[in-house]
């Protein structure tokens, strides 16, 4: 699956690695539904960060379309949340 993370660009996921970062995508969740700003912010940059190491970048002069865009690492708690579906950023 191809993942963008808006701003940077693309990366290239299997799809048996999406299990590894669903128990981040809820913890966001559940913080992007508490409010809790500090918690949103650590665990997006951790959620971004973990989709940068077990994904391969998508060459620049690549067409491909995004099958899920993720938030760029400095996104409000409130552009998250106009993100989110009942599942989070990442289907389940």
């Amino acid at each position: 699956m191809i993942v963008r993370i808006m701003g940077e660009g693309q990366l290239l996921l299997a799809d048996s690695r999406f299990s590894e970062l669903n128990r981040l995508d809820d913890e966001l969740l559940a913080e992007v539904e508490r409010g809790d700003g500090p918690g949103f912010r650590r665990t997006l940059h951790a959620l971004l960060d973990k989709v940068r190491e077990i994904g391969e970048p998508v060459p620049d002069d690549s067409l491909e379309p995004s099958e899920l865009i993720l938030p760029a690492p400095d996104a409000t708690l409130d552009e998250v949340r106009a993100m989110l579906t009942d599942d989070g950023l990442i289907p389940g």
